[in-house]
């Protein structure tokens, strides 16, 4: 197994298996080739020789090594791919999933979701501003139509990947926030070291497909799809303190809920 040096725009190396990997592959049985790749890479995989993070030989570069057809070799990643373990990033290529996130159905914030997942969480404040409530946002926090509220949209990445899109509205007077403040810490610990504790929250869980900047911003192919929550958050005198929008690379991150019989 080698490793190249990163490929520009990302520090993931791409592994090369070597040949011998490959070795028990049977041209003239009965089990297709695609089938017989798919689970070597998926072997590869599961015993760490690929490991989470890094990125696949192009499928052009491993045809060419295995005397295969491209298209026999795409059909085998795509079968990873669909068993969750790999995934396919525009200006990336394909590499293996660092390891799903999973939020329980509770009041927590997704900086602090990651650090209890053992990732290292980092931010990119695309925009931060004070405008006019749209009605929209104005019911949701409570507050009159045009009254001021802190816009804030940020890309919340774990160990570097990008994770999710998130989209908030604060009323101006709880959001006493810098950038720096933002890219450092989470949203919901910032606010509690200003006193204000969420205690509840209304929240809807969704999925759709991604628009282009998502797209572009996460990694998809156009037309993905994108998981979706949507959420209120209240303090403890039951003032709306938060409303957000948000949308989540669904091969990285996902939403656990527990059902219990009544």
């Amino acid at each position: 197994m080698s490793a190249s040096a990163p490929a520009a725009g990302t520090s993931s190396p791409e592994v090369v298996l070597p040949l011998s990997t490959f070795m028990q592959l049977d041209r003239s049985g009965p089990i297709p080739l695609y089938f017989q790749v798919a689970q070597i890479i998926e072997k590869a995989i599961r015993q760490g020789d690929l490991p989470p993070g890094a990125r696949l030989e192009n499928e052009v570069a491993l045809g060419n090594r295995l005397g295969l057809s491209r298209p026999t070799v795409r059909r085998a990643i795509q079968e990873v791919v669909a068993k969750g373990l790999l995934v396919r990033r525009r200006g990336i290529g394909t590499q293996v999933v660092q390891g799903q996130v999973t939020r329980g159905l509770e009041l927590t914030s997704l900086y602090d979701d990651l650090v209890q997942s053992g990732k290292h969480p980092s931010t990119d404040v695309l925009s931060m501003e004070i405008v006019e409530a749209p009605g929209h946002v104005a019911t949701h926090l409570g507050v009159a139509e045009g009254a001021s509220v802190v816009h804030l949209r940020r890309v919340r990445r774990a160990d570097g990947i990008p994770v999710a899109i998130l989209e908030n509205w604060l009323p101006a007077d709880v959001a006493d926030l810098s950038t720096s403040d933002i890219e450092e810490h989470g949203l919901y610990q910032m606010l509690r070291t200003r006193g204000i504790t969420m205690r509840v929250a209304q929240q809807r869980i969704g999925a759709r497909k991604a628009v282009a900047e998502e797209a572009d911003i996460l990694g998809l192919e156009r037309g993905g799809a994108v998981l979706t929550m949507e959420r209120t958050a209240f303090d403890g005198s039951g003032r709306a303190v938060e409303f957000g929008r948000h949308c989540y690379q669904p091969d990285v991150y996902a939403f656990e809920v527990t059902l219990v019989e009544k």
